[in-house]
């Protein structure tokens, strides 16, 4: 264990708003926001917060029932997600990324009945309403309703409006911290099909506070950048709650952007960044880092994909500061792995996503059966126990079993642990697709492959990439006497799909390699 880390933390049975709340208090006045030209301080978020849980009473709103929020990074998303906790709700939070087909299908699957969504995403939410169970929808941005009302068949609520009219009081609801869900978080799992991760408000809490300590936070200290999206797992910890844990100071970017991003490292003396190792080489790409002072940095953490070793070594170089890798998935909340931050640029274990965060236990099991547990330098499946561990799946019971089995966590991923404790994934989940930081699931671009009239037969797989990572490519087989151009089937499939999961390359074949039981062979076509 890193030094002044320790290796149990007392994880305080408590909702997840209680950081906020208890921030407001101590570090009233303290900056908590910084976007665009706005700045909210912990008592003003506070206040927000307890003003739309009270909007989301009046609309009916209560204990358990799921809340979405359909937003890029914005002020808007951290009052929501606060005040939907504070009314005893469930967050499950859209990418604004997606499009129709991806957001009816989250909205059915989690049954909310109630929407926050930027005024430019509600055509999405126009087209597919009547095929979900949505009751409230609220949009915010300029005149967000007005323009809204203008198109639609229906009455749209104005986020500003609700806002004006709503007290400021407090509502608390009732919370269990370690049964009742904070957060539906959708995700692949190990099998490629969306599924809701239950995650329960001390799942998060604890998780927030472990990482916290991990990076040694210093109370109302540190200035974090918060260009991860939030609606994203990784980005809703280790760039939101975390921070908010320590009263720091969030810097948050709508998009990242490589030069608004040294901008506000430099302008904001930012402390800790944490990203995908996209986001680093295209900061040390841009023609304008040599222009910035860049010193400020203390340390930054890359995770959803592996970090390519020379972009680690010449991101530390510049910046004076540390990088290292991490590990985590939805399922845990997510973090379960870092490499310690009192390293130097001399001992980092390049290559490695380093040790189990406090609290957490880690081991490695073999892949056949997941029972037995391997000896240091064997390779075989990662399995993680901790309190961040989530309750199971969403009306997958089956699922859960198969990924939960006595409190440990069955990651899916190969790994190997050193002789130092030290952990190293080997291979990733057998079918996901990492992509810029995003994970791609096959099966989705697959059954939309299948609704195109000519395709027999096709298999999604991730192709190298050195900008992206990999990239999502397609094998496929036509029915006899059809035809279908690359081109025709790239605009069938990608019409459908957030662009970051669109087919960049099609490879046509008369067959596919099949196993024994007829499934496709897809670690043959990636090799």
């Amino acid at each position: 264990m890193p030094t002044d880390v320790p290796k149990q933390i007392d994880f305080l049975n408590r909702p997840l708003q209680e950081i906020l709340q208890q921030n407001a208090k101590v570090y009233p006045q303290k900056t908590a926001i910084v976007c665009e030209n706005f700045e909210f301080t912990y008592i003003k978020l506070e206040v927000l917060s307890n003003q739309f849980a009270n909007v989301l009473a009046k609309l009916g709103v209560k204990k358990g029932v799921r809340v979405a929020i359909f937003l890029p990074n914005r002020p808007e998303f951290i009052i929501a997600f606060f005040g939907t906790l504070k009314v005893g709700g469930v967050v499950t939070a859209i990418s604004p990324l997606y499009r129709e087909r991806e957001v009816e299908y989250q909205l059915i699957d989690s049954g909310a009945e109630t929407l926050l969504a930027l005024d430019s995403l509600y055509p999405i939410v126009e087209a597919i309403w009547d095929k979900t169970p949505l009751r409230n929808v609220i949009l915010t941005g300029s005149a967000a309703a007005k323009k809204a009302d203008a198109v639609s068949k229906r009455k749209v609520l104005d986020f500003g409006q609700l806002m004006e009219e709503a007290p400021q009081t407090l509502f608390k609801a009732e919370i269990d911290a370690s049964e009742d869900l904070a957060v539906l978080q959708y995700s692949g799992g190990t099998t490629g099909t969306p599924k809701g991760a239950m995650l329960t408000h001390r799942n998060l809490v604890s998780n927030a506070v472990a990482f916290a300590a991990w990076i040694k936070g210093k109370p109302a200290q540190e200035t974090f950048l918060t260009a991860l999206p939030l609606f994203h797992i990784y980005g809703l910890t280790t760039s939101m709650t975390a921070p908010m844990s320590l009263a720091a100071k969030l810097i948050l970017m709508p998009h990242f952007q490589p030069a608004k991003a040294l901008e506000a490292i430099e302008r904001h003396n930012v402390t800790v960044f944490c990203g995908v190792p996209t986001m680093y080489q295209t900061l040390l790409a841009n023609p304008e880092l040599c222009n910035h002072n860049l010193k400020s940095i203390r340390v930054c953490i890359s995770g959803a994909s592996s970090l390519p070793p020379q972009i680690q070594k010449q991101f530390m170089e510049v910046t004076g500061g540390l990088l290292v890798e991490g590990y985590g998935l939805t399922e845990a909340s997510p973090v379960t792995h870092c490499s310690p931050v009192d390293a130097t640029m001399k001992t980092v274990k390049i290559g490695s996503i380093g040790l189990p965060l406090p609290g957490t236990d880690a081991k490695i099991v073999d892949l056949e059966t997941g029972e037995k547990t391997m000896s240091k330098g064997e390779t075989g499946e990662l399995a993680v126990k901790g309190p961040q561990v989530m309750k199971g799946y969403w009306h997958c019971p089956e699922e859960s079993d198969a990924v939960l089995r006595g409190g440990w966590l069955l990651t899916g991923d190969s790994a190997r642990m050193d002789e130092d404790g030290y952990f190293y994934i080997t291979d990733r989940k057998k079918d996901l697709i990492k992509t810029r930081g995003y994970s791609v699931f096959p099966r989705e671009l697959e059954d939309i492959f299948y609704e195109h009239r000519a395709v027999k037969l096709c298999a999604v797989v991730g192709k190298l990439d050195q900008r992206a990572g990999e990239i999502p490519k397609a094998y496929v087989v036509l029915k006899e006497g059809a035809s279908a151009s690359e081109m025709e089937l790239k605009e069938f499939v990608n019409s459908k799909i957030a662009n970051y999961k669109a087919i960049r390359e099609i490879e046509f074949r008369k067959d596919l390699p099949l196993s024994a039981a007829g499934k496709v062979l897809k670690r043959t076509l990636k090799n």
